[in-house]
């Protein structure tokens, strides 16, 4: 859980060749350039310095937040399902999201993999709503395929990893939605989002960035296409 990750990642072929992953500059120039200078961006806090120092935007958490009560909340938000985790992006001014996914890659420095960290501490500071227990099996198995607990399948961190990943085939072998870092086909594969829209994902789905809807955009009355 206590990492700085580097920006650029390097990843090898069967036949020695060395391929670079720019997905994290990809993302944050992407940030940089796609959102408002006042917008406020959650994520785990690794990133925060990045995002701050690359992208040139506010983050809730970064490796100097020494306010432990704020990381809970964003672990909260990221343990919760999409509905109690809105309410927390809500009241923190949230306007986006970003999560690092290793699933398409194999790269295992991912949120999934950090993810009981994340539910650890969030479950210090908030023990009625969120028990790392509900996140395992009965047998006590962390899984994200069939088998996983559905605490686990329906949670901010799950959905903003795989939305949309359930309908990508890597290669003819491999079946849909199958996760190279954890070697498990998903559990939960067609869902939407309510509160969030996709914003933009990297080359390599390395690193996904989610737009938070505000509360008047669903009070608004629906416009027909051909009336817009």
């Amino acid at each position: 859980a206590y990492s700085s990750p580097s920006i650029v990642l390097a990843s090898y072929g069967n036949d020695g060749s060395r391929q670079i992953l720019d997905d994290f500059r990809e993302a944050y120039y992407w940030l940089w350039q796609n959102s408002a200078d006042d917008a406020r961006v959650m994520s785990w806090w690794d990133y925060g310095y990045q995002i701050a120092g690359m992208a040139n935007r506010t983050t809730l958490v970064d490796n100097n937040t020494w306010n432990n009560s704020h990381i809970a909340l964003v672990g909260k938000a990221m343990s919760s399902n999409e509905t109690a985790a809105y309410e927390i992006m809500t009241a923190l001014d949230v306007d986006y999201v970003l999560v690092i996914f290793g699933g398409v890659i194999g790269y295992s420095g991912d949120d999934i993999n950090k993810f009981l960290w994340m539910v650890r501490i969030a479950e210090g500071e908030h023990p009625q709503d969120i028990r790392e227990s509900d996140y395992f099996t009965e047998r006590g198995e962390f899984r994200v395929d069939s088998e996983g607990s559905p605490t686990l399948l329906n949670c901010l961190m799950y959905k903003l990893s795989y939305y949309r990943f359930g309908e990508l085939k890597m290669d003819y072998r491999s079946p849909a939605g199958y996760d190279r870092t954890r070697n498990a086909v998903i559990g939960h594969k067609d869902f939407e989002l309510t509160y969030l829209e996709e914003a933009f994902t990297s080359e390599h789905w390395l690193v996904r960035i989610y737009r938070v809807k505000k509360p008047d955009e669903f009070n608004r009355p629906r416009i027909e296409p051909q009336d817009r």
